[in-house]
């Protein structure tokens, strides 16, 4: 079985493993999975679709400053990541330990799928 060529099935499908992998761990191991998985899960989420969306604006549009796009997307997501964080442990969260390595396993979940993404086109753009 191959993966759809359209890369928002592609997110789509890997959103949904993400989730169902969230809910699992929910199930079986409840203490390493903080009660605003889910804030954290649907933000990763809506940053992932919008930063992939401008990627995509840009990389049509100025196809020949790849590197500089690329480092906008990190950058982006690294000041969204950041911000997200701290307006969220700002009134008192318990458990905070808990939330950011959370935060951080999410993250880094749809970090390698950009990287995949980046990867897979590759080759389109670099003609």
């Amino acid at each position: 079985m191959s993966l759809p060529k359209n890369m928002h099935v592609q997110f789509l499908l890997f959103s949904v493993a993400v989730a169902g992998l969230i809910g699992l761990f929910c199930v079986l191991l409840p203490i390493i999975i903080h009660e605003k998985i889910w804030n954290i899960y649907f933000f990763m989420l809506i940053l992932s679709f919008l930063i992939s969306l401008l990627n995509a604006f840009l990389l049509k549009s100025f196809a020949e400053n790849f590197f500089n796009i690329i480092v906008l997307a990190m950058i982006l997501r690294f000041i969204g990541s950041i911000a997200f964080i701290g307006l969220s442990v700002w009134p008192e969260m318990e458990n905070i330990l808990l939330f950011i390595a959370d935060f951080f396993v999410v993250f880094l979940f749809y970090l390698v799928f950009d990287i995949y993404a980046f990867l897979s086109n590759l080759r389109p753009i670099s003609k």
